[in-house]
């Protein structure tokens, strides 16, 4: 018998799973393929792994910025994707050693739930048998890919996340269908090492949720970069490499030697038996509290496949929940303060608020804008580049309500204003915090002084 069981190895599996295994939990887990789930193998790591290649490309050919020249700058497809490759696998040998450190049974292989008795929840793999008192469903998520007509029948023209990390050769043009992160990311990579990218989005802006204000600022940069932006814009056909959209009343034909496929994820719910379980679903994915727990009893769910909020940082959080209330620690998930990033380049990046979600909650909010230019070392290490900073403070207690950036390193600062709204802290308080200078984390005080 284990304390815990827990489906699926990625970051709200392995984390749980190293968390629980400290604590002194006899833990099994079940992942079918490489540990580290989507984000490690197929995601967060590989596509950042990537950009900044790309990134250390398009600096090397800007050097003179700065008064670096170099000549002959090039760069080398294969050894990009060789390195993406070599780091993947060596952070997942990190996570399997942390598996054996804390002590965790780890079993490859598809598990099936066959239900739940008095005894415990019962899952199968390979013909073998495995009783646990708790179950953890970690199962994550899978790229949506639509109905369009012809897309099935374009053949390996079509990517998703998964296929394009693969390419063994940089497509002379890609066509980006859907402009949210995982496609601006994919778009802004291979803008950077030449290749004609074209977006198409559905919506009004890119990069749906995120501050309206921000995305469009991002669009702007990247359209002076080269790519080609088409908003509002129905995807209702693909013919081989041509992808035919309407706008504006009209059907327009664009083309693409590649063809990538980002309008989102859904969760995986199917394929493991959850069914036996009579677990409630709500939108696609498994409904749970606050505290992860489903409506079956001692079965609880994590990460992507609960369908809420699906990052990776949200998913292992989530995890850490589970295991402590497992242990005695009374805790809750908290979703006012999940920071969202964009690593593209420019980064963008935000939490909490933004003036169209404070709108729509009916939250009265006041806000100050500053130009990164603002911050000293933002000027020194990016030359000509631009950039915003944003914070939202409620109207009636003065508190942090939101923060978004466009700029780097946006993403690494970013925890500095979730660390704010966690902990509801006012304006006041934060003007009395001490900032190290020079650093581009002072855009965050600087803007609290523009109130």
């Amino acid at each position: 018998m284990y304390d815990l069981i827990i489906i699926g190895g990625g970051p709200a599996g392995y984390v749980a799973a190293e968390r629980a295994g400290h604590k002194g939990l006899k833990v099994l887990l079940f992942e079918k393929k490489s540990m580290g789930g989507v984000c490690l193998n197929e995601g967060c790591i590989p596509t950042k792994t990537m950009l900044y290649s790309a990134k250390t490309y398009e600096n090397a050919l800007h050097g003179d910025k700065y008064g670096v020249f170099g000549e002959n700058i090039r760069f080398d497809y294969g050894k990009i994707v060789a390195r993406k490759n070599k780091v993947v696998r060596k952070l997942v040998a990190g996570v399997e050693s942390a598996m054996k450190m804390n002590h965790v049974t780890v079993v490859k292989g598809e598990a099936n739930i066959v239900g739940r008795s008095p005894k415990g929840v019962e899952v199968t793999c390979a013909g073998e048998s495995y009783l646990g008192a708790n179950l953890l469903i970690c199962t994550g998520s899978e790229a949506f890919v639509p109905p369009i007509p012809g897309l099935s029948d374009a053949g390996d023209i079509i990517l998703t996340n998964r296929e394009i990390l693969e390419l063994k050769e940089q497509p002379k043009s890609l066509v980006v269908i859907g402009g949210g992160v995982i496609g601006m990311e994919f778009a802004c990579f291979y803008n950077s090492l030449g290749t004609q990218v074209t977006v198409v989005e559905m919506l009004p802006e890119i990069l749906g949720g995120l501050d309206f204000e921000i995305s469009a600022l991002m669009r702007s940069i990247f359209t002076k970069k080269g790519i080609a932006f088409n908003l509002n814009a129905k995807v209702v056909k693909i013919d081989g490499n041509k992808v035919s959209f309407e706008k504006d009343g009209q059907t327009q034909v664009i083309e693409g030697e590649k063809i990538l496929v980002s309008v989102g994820r859904r969760p995986i719910t199917k394929g493991f038996g959850l069914e036996n379980l009579n677990v409630e679903l709500f939108k696609g994915g498994i409904k749970t509290d606050e505290k992860l727990r489903t409506n079956v009893p001692n079965v609880y769910a994590a990460g992507d496949v609960t369908g809420f909020s699906l990052l990776a940082h949200t998913a292992s959080r989530e995890g850490e929940v589970v295991v402590n209330n497992l242990t005695g620690r009374v805790d809750r998930m908290r979703y006012n303060a999940i920071p969202g990033v964009v690593y593209t380049n420019p980064e963008v990046a935000g939490v909490g608020e933004t003036e169209e979600s404070a709108k729509a909650k009916g939250i009265a909010y006041k806000v100050a804008k500053l130009p990164m230019a603002f911050a000293g070392r933002f000027v020194a290490e990016n030359e000509g580049g631009e950039g915003l900073c944003k914070v939202l403070i409620g109207a009636k207690y003065g508190e942090v309500i939101g923060v978004h950036m466009l700029g780097n390193p946006s993403g690494e600062i970013i925890y500095g204003a979730c660390m704010a709204i966690e902990q509801e802290m006012t304006l006041e308080q934060m003007q009395e915090v001490v900032f190290p200078h020079p650093t581009v984390s002072e855009i965050f005080k600087e803007t609290i002084f523009a109130f």
